[in-house]
């Protein structure tokens, strides 16, 4: 029950950066932004503030799952690895291939499991109705309602198959990234903290923005192609998979477009993941 507790309390911590997310979504899927600030003003203009927080309620309720399922599964993966007892965490030091495996583990179970939660999260975000306004004519200009609404309107129209569209996308995005995240956060905390002794607030917080700002420099390509996917036939184009998603969007936007949300990106990473690995050490001492 603590270790469920503490990746609740640490994992709402990453809600931080959520209004900028929906900001990096409509940026990696809609071409008729020209930039960051265009962005926002237009969603304001258009949607008010709670134009900001669409797509928030589905990430708020799942963020303690998705917190656990990534956590979780990076600890076992670690301890087995390193053929620890799980009543003795600090028994052997995981090897930096031990931690980027366990890495890679962590981030195909999250990728797998919270896909559909990923699909709502992207399809609200899209919306650029203001709240209340339905469309009866249907259709794909139907605002979702909610992230229920959306699920099961998904799918109702597309099927079980749809609720898992941009999985592989998701999957290559976070495999990699997740074994990057964890792999630089330890070594800039071992590098920084001297031999024997547990990082101090500052190295956590400098560790953890480094590893949130590198994880999602690398993720940002495939975050995009990912996101494409997920809109895939609301916005009449149709991919025939990933290779084929990136061949068309370079072509018709230029090899830029893999770079677009980047500064968001990295601006909101730092901050967030800086604060998030500083509240799940605290949270960590105060239950052991």
């Amino acid at each position: 029950e603590k270790t469920y507790l503490l990746q609740i309390g640490w994992g709402y911590t990453s809600l931080l950066g959520l209004p900028s997310i929906s900001f990096q979504v409509r940026l990696q899927t809609q071409s008729d932004y020209r930039g960051i600030l265009d962005c926002i003003i237009r969603t304001y203009r258009q949607e008010r503030v709670l134009g900001f927080f669409k797509g928030m309620s589905g990430p708020v309720l799942s963020v303690a799952m998705a917190n656990s399922l990534m956590f979780g599964a990076y600890s076992n993966a670690l301890l087995y690895l390193s053929d620890t007892p799980h009543h003795d965490c600090s028994a052997n030091t995981p090897s930096y291939a031990h931690i980027f495996t366990a890495g890679c583990f962590s981030g195909l179970v999250q990728a797998v499991v919270l896909a559909p939660v990923d699909l709502i999260k992207v399809r609200l975000q899209n919306q650029t109705h203001p709240w209340g306004l339905r469309n009866p004519a249907g259709g794909s200009g139907t605002q979702y309602w909610g992230p229920v609404h959306c699920g099961a309107s998904i799918y109702q129209e597309e099927g079980l198959r749809g609720l898992f569209r941009g999985t592989w996308a998701l999957v290559l995005r976070d495999t990699p990234t997740l074994a990057i995240y964890f792999l630089t956060y330890v070594s800039l905390c071992r590098g920084l903290s001297e031999e024997g002794q547990e990082p101090g607030p500052r190295t956590v917080l400098l560790a953890g923005g480094c590893a949130g700002t590198m994880s999602w420099a690398l993720a940002n390509p495939m975050d995009i192609i990912k996101a494409r996917l997920q809109m895939d036939g609301v916005k009449g184009v149709s991919y025939r998979g990933v290779l084929h998603c990136i061949s068309l969007s370079v072509q018709q936007e230029g090899p830029k477009v893999l770079l677009k949300g980047l500064t968001l990106n990295c601006i909101r990473a730092f901050p967030v993941n800086a604060v998030t690995f500083l509240s799940y050490e605290n949270i960590l001492k105060l239950i052991r």
